[in-house]
């Protein structure tokens, strides 16, 4: 007896940790800007109950949405953000099979549209004037980069012959115009607010010229994780949208958060963040599949996705956003 009571005690200590062990684990990549929602969730994890018991994160940055494609289609993670575009070219190029389950940011008429700008005293006034000049992109094949190609394409300009582009990346993009690397380069906030302020700096034009609304970035989980674990993305998305309804009703915590992440002044995140001068944000966090559809019909046309793509392939509704 004294045998059996020693191994069912010994086998009760082992089984223990067997038991944590099997808590599903989501591993998810994020970058900055515009994912606040994920921000709290990683710096406010008590904040959400069922995260670190019914499921845990294991949270990876990166420095964009196309890098994340390349471990989502390696299975070094689970769910990314991601972009209209990486979402489609990861598709039709390597395969990746993917759900779109959240919307992180948008853009529609009265709120933060991002704009390439000139020097105040520019004489620079429209595209025409844009002939045989230097514009500036935050980086070559990014969704913003492929936007921009079609704003010049709208208006007549071919962006291989009649323009010069450049990588300039967001932090640089106001010295460059300012300098003459440029002459005209794009501001996402803060780097628009800075510039606001300083003056010397005007819009030329914004992306809400080629779509409006947009969709900038989303949440997306790859197929094969999310058939195999449809409770445990469920999960994720619910939190998500707790995190987003949090931060709506609290700017000051948004501001907080954000600020722990991007380690910008919070007094300068003040001045924009979930304000009509940033990016849309929606409680329910429900993706525009029709904007989606659009931008990918207009890139599909311009010739910059090999083949049209029917985003209802990228849709399963009982794990996508609104969740009750």
């Amino acid at each position: 007896m004294k045998k059996l009571l020693t191994a069912l005690a010994l086998s009760a200590a082992t089984v223990a940790p067997v038991f944590a062990d099997e808590i599903p684990i989501l591993r998810v990549g994020w970058m900055i800007p515009a994912e606040e929602a994920k921000y709290l969730m990683l710096k406010r994890p008590e904040l959400f109950p069922d995260l670190g018991k019914k499921y845990k994160i294991e949270w990876s940055q990166f420095k964009g949405t196309s890098p994340m494609m390349q471990a989502l289609r390696a299975g070094a993670l689970d769910c990314s953000t991601m972009a209209p575009l990486s979402m489609a070219q990861a598709y039709l190029e390597s395969g990746l099979e993917s759900y779109i389950v959240a919307q992180h940011a948008h853009e529609e008429t009265g709120y933060f549209s991002p704009y390439w700008a000139v020097k105040k005293d520019s004489p620079i006034k429209t595209a025409q004037d844009l002939r045989g000049k230097i514009v500036g992109t935050n980086a070559y094949g990014s969704g913003m980069y492929y936007q921009m190609i079609l704003w010049l394409k709208q208006n007549g300009l071919d962006y291989k012959k009649d323009v010069k582009i450049v990588e300039t990346g967001f932090p640089p993009s106001a010295d460059a115009i300012r300098t003459g690397r440029v002459d005209t380069g794009p501001l996402v906030q803060p780097f628009a607010l800075l510039a606001e302020e300083k003056g010397d700096l005007r819009p030329l034009f914004t992306l809400s010229e080629v779509q409006s609304p947009t969709v900038y970035s989303f949440e997306g989980c790859s197929k094969a994780y999310g058939d195999k674990n449809p409770e445990v993305v469920r999960l994720y998305v619910k939190d998500l949208q707790r995190a987003m309804t949090m931060l709506l009703e609290d700017r000051k915590l948004a501001v907080e958060v954000t600020a722990e992440v991007t380690r910008a002044p919070a007094a300068m995140l003040d001045k924009y963040l979930f304000t009509n001068k940033d990016f849309t944000h929606i409680a329910t966090m429900k993706p525009d599949i029709d904007a989606i559809q659009q931008l990918l019909t207009l890139q599909s046309n311009a010739g910059f996705l090999a083949k049209p793509v029917d985003v209802s392939e990228f849709v399963r509704e009982d794990i996508m956003a609104p969740l009750n």
